[in-house]
């Protein structure tokens, strides 16, 4: 059993918490017993990212230079997605800005935290799919590069 002492608008409060159970709390407050249903978040564990750097494209005349390719070449559409359910915050981009890998893209609050947003290849902004207080579930496309 917990016991805390509460003050709330000049008011003092003795509070036992008696148990949990679930999502259920038995509590004594100033010696009179309440049953108080809590909502309860679900945690939802954030996806890891690993971001690869390729290798630097070798040097004129060196082996291997007449089949490499420039690196982060547009290669099409690509939808940027959100990594999580979240709010948009902020959108750093439009339609037709040019952006390099690293680039801040949109800033997602999710669990109660900010998390940028950043670009995953270079290329152009071909469609800005979400704008500020739209709520975004994981997998979501927030904007295309081209």
């Amino acid at each position: 059993m917990k016991n805390y002492k509460f003050t709330i608008n000049g008011n003092k409060y003795n509070v036992d918490i008696l148990g949990i159970e679930d999502n259920v709390a038995q509590l004594e407050v100033n010696g009179t017993p309440y049953e108080v249903e809590m909502e309860i978040e679900k945690f939802v564990q954030p996806k890891a990212v690993i971001k690869l750097t390729p290798p630097p494209a070798p040097k004129a005349g060196s082996a291997g230079a007449s089949v490499a390719k420039a690196p982060n070449a547009p290669t099409g559409g690509s939808n940027l997605k959100s990594p999580l359910p979240g709010v948009i915050l902020d959108v750093f981009v439009k339609v037709g800005d040019h952006v390099k890998p690293g680039d801040h893209i949109v800033l997602l609050e999710a669990m109660k935290m900010e998390n940028n947003i950043d670009a995953d290849k270079e290329g152009t902004i071909k469609e800005v799919k979400v704008q500020r207080n739209d709520s975004v579930m994981e997998g979501d496309v927030l904007v295309v590069i081209g």
